[in-house]
């Protein structure tokens, strides 16, 4: 292990982590957006948007993400549809969180009793406030530890936004190695930052989980 060369590498590391963290984020954004919608699609059994969103979360989970991204990247230019690699990752991102999302937040959604739902109706909610008051709360809760864990798996998929040309930590990783062949410094400074991005999202999560716990929510 050259110290030297990790000193050297560290700038380009931490300018390409900082990509990495801002196109996951957004990917993951746009994910629960996607996923929160098409859940509440599934609760209510819309019929039609049902079975689209049925076909879309079969679409997404059962294909990688890398062949998402290609299809965007380069498939959609040849309809005339054209995105530069950061909007690309960004899509490609939410497109497949958003049909893991939609199980995670599905999931927490119909663990809550239909009586929470009459009660609240006997009280005089209607349906829009017993969902934002009475259900999303509980839901929400219920779903931290699959939700944390999604958000951790999409952060690790950014991993693949380099197949794209953009200089995420796994691009300039693999340039580092090709040009200069510092495997041992370049492997370690990417370990590093991963566990930089990733471990606080997973104590975070783990810290929100207990204290809803506590309070009264979740299992």
């Amino acid at each position: 292990m050259d110290w030297n060369v990790v000193a050297q590498y560290l700038p380009l590391f931490e300018k390409a982590a900082w990509l990495t963290l801002r196109l996951g984020l957004a990917g993951i954004a746009l994910a629960i957006v996607i996923g929160l919608v098409c859940a509440l699609v599934q609760y209510y059994k819309v019929s039609v948007l049902r079975r689209v969103v049925g076909f879309y979360i079969q679409l997404s989970r059962n294909t990688p993400l890398l062949v998402q991204l290609f299809f965007i990247y380069y498939g959609l230019p040849k309809i005339g549809i054209r995105t530069d690699a950061a909007v690309c990752g960004i899509a490609g991102l939410a497109f497949l969180g958003g049909s893991y999302m939609v199980e995670a937040f599905r999931s927490g959604l119909e663990s809550i009793e239909p009586i929470q739902t009459e009660s609240a109706y006997s009280l005089g909610m209607d349906r829009m406030q017993t969902m934002r008051y009475v259900i999303l709360p509980q839901a929400m809760s219920t779903s931290v530890p699959a939700f944390v864990a999604n958000v951790i798996f999409l952060l690790k998929e950014t991993s693949v936004f380099s197949a794209i040309s953009l200089m995420d930590l796994m691009f300039t990783a693999k340039d580092l190695i090709g040009l200069y062949y510092k495997t041992t410094e370049s492997l370690f400074l990417l370990v590093v930052f991963y566990l930089l991005i990733l471990l606080p999202v997973s104590l975070l999560g783990s810290l929100l989980e207990r204290r809803l716990r506590y309070a009264g929510f979740g299992a």
